[in-house]
């Protein structure tokens, strides 16, 4: 049977060298003008806590393909809720379910967005705002030895009052191996602060603690300049990576998915001698 060889990984000082070529990325990509061609514009959009709370995770939750499309669709179920998300999820009842008629998203029917803003309703009634409720799932992790996305997953669901066993799938659980792409995605936005485009409106970790955003573009470029040595798209992969990049900012590892989604998607370039694999 052929198995592919071995990928080739970065020794420190090799690390060390890379570094400046993905800061320049980094600080050249990570600028206020990103903020209007990525779904981060829908927590741009509103001064209030609580409407970029639920924005935001309505957005990073359908962000699944062309960043243009995932705009365009954030924007229309905004737009089906009036764009005033905590009004509309504080009042949100069965008669207004009507309003979703047609919304598609790739796999999201309207039963899935009716879950969600049930969930989110019963937690708006639970807690103060949404960063008390992940908050407390973080502390539930701690108890219980579990990774608190896990506990976020269970406990979030838990609380929709009308759930259809579909929605789940629509949330992602690193128990399951996932790599949680667009619940990191979401905690970058909320949790990094004085950034020009994630707003770090909440503080319940330290940006020390973020996972590394793990879309195909990084995957492809981690393996590509040697800072993962895993094939598989998942929850270990996202490990590896991110203790990779601890290497290089121990305080703020997940600013690097700016460098490694412009070198994958944006068309910036690090020098060929730095390729280690070809993928």
């Amino acid at each position: 049977m052929n198995t592919l060889p071995k990928l080739r990984t970065r020794s420190l000082a090799k690390l060390r060298e890379l570094k400046p070529y993905l800061d320049d990325i980094n600080n050249r990509v990570e600028r206020h003008s990103y903020i209007k061609d990525d779904p981060v514009r829908f927590m741009h959009m509103y001064t209030d806590k609580k409407d970029m709370e639920i924005a935001g995770f309505l957005a990073a939750t359908m962000a699944w393909g062309r960043r243009d499309i995932v705009i365009a669709k954030a924007d229309e179920l905004l737009k089906r809720m009036d764009y005033s998300p905590y009004e509309f999820v504080s009042n949100y009842n069965q008669a207004e379910f009507s309003r979703f008629n047609n919304f598609r998203h790739r796999t999201f029917k309207p039963i899935d967005i009716h879950g969600l803003l049930l969930a989110l309703q019963q937690i708006y009634t639970e807690f103060r705002d949404f960063e008390a409720f992940w908050n407390r799932c973080y502390r539930i992790g701690e108890n219980q030895g579990r990774h608190f996305l896990a506990v976020f997953h269970e406990e979030f669901f838990r609380r929709s009052s009308d759930l259809a066993g579909r929605t789940v799938k629509h949330v992602s659980n690193p128990e399951k191996g996932s790599p949680c792409k667009r619940l990191y995605m979401y905690l970058r936005w909320t949790i990094r602060d004085g950034s020009p485009v994630d707003p770090g409106i909440w503080s319940f970790i330290k940006p020390s603690e973020l996972m590394i955003p793990f879309d195909v573009h990084v995957a492809r470029q981690a393996r590509r300049y040697g800072l993962l040595s895993r094939r598989t798209n998942d929850w270990k992969s996202v490990n590896e990576l991110t203790q990779t990049l601890i290497q290089l900012d121990p305080l703020d590892p997940a600013r690097y998915d700016y460098a490694l989604f412009g070198i994958g998607a944006l068309d910036y370039r690090l020098p060929k001698r730095f390729i280690l694999n070809r993928t």
